[in-house]
């Protein structure tokens, strides 16, 4: 196959496409409190959120987990997340954006760190999965970063080009992983990161989903 004509967007899921904050926070702190940890507020998280994300405990902890603790943290922030999940939509506007780029003869993608079997009924289930050509979620183990997912994810599309390619995201992880591939990143401030923590990585930082769609159709012209 050729490639595509058209840019490309690749859309990360949670905190981009998926407004789930809550959830994010509730499974957060609901793994601190298994070692022990006082909670955070969503602004602390938003402040202090790294990838890969054992980093991030470290940075509250003062030190590494262990294995056992990761792996205890781990369990516990997927199984309240699983459960608290149901309460979260996606974020204001994503159905009419999705259709807009789709329409104007342009190709979109979901790479996520979700596991893959998790989110595909998900996306299916809001009804947005035609949109896509590709959605792919995390396989292996949790905590890790999102560029080598991104190879083998513009790999299995099929004549994509990377530079008309741009990653929208709500983490500095997003920027890397574009980078990583020769593509470029919007970075978004409603989902895991503050703005300043954004703004410091080098790529646009936008408040709205509406700017990033024209910051990509801008940067992949």
């Amino acid at each position: 196959m050729g490639k595509r004509v058209g840019a490309h967007i690749v859309w990360d899921w949670n905190g981009t496409l998926f407004h789930d904050n809550d959830a994010i926070i509730g499974a957060t702190n609901a793994a601190f409190a298994e070692l022990g940890l006082e909670p955070i507020t969503m602004e602390q998280y938003r402040a202090l959120y790294c990838v890969p994300v054992p980093k991030f405990y470290e940075r509250l902890l003062g030190r590494l987990p262990t294995d056992a603790e990761w792996e205890v943290m781990d369990a516990t922030f997927h199984r309240y997340y699983t459960e608290h999940r149901v309460r979260c939509g996606l974020t204001e506007g994503v159905t009419e954006l999705l259709a807009d780029w789709g329409a104007a003869g342009r190709s979109q993608s979901i790479l996520s760190m979700y596991g893959h079997d998790e989110l595909v009924p998900l996306v299916r289930g809001f009804g947005i999965e035609a949109h896509f050509i590709r959605v792919d979620g995390r396989t292996g183990p949790s905590g890790g970063s999102k560029a080598e997912h991104m190879v083998r994810h513009l790999g299995a599309l099929g004549g994509v080009d990377p530079w008309r390619t741009v990653v929208i995201g709500d983490a500095a992880d997003d920027a890397v992983a574009a980078l990583h591939v020769g593509a470029r990143a919007v970075l978004y401030t409603g989902g895991s990161h503050s703005r300043a923590s954004l703004e410091g990585v080098g790529v646009p930082v936008v408040d709205t989903l509406d700017e990033a769609v024209a910051e990509a159709e801008r940067l992949a012209a």
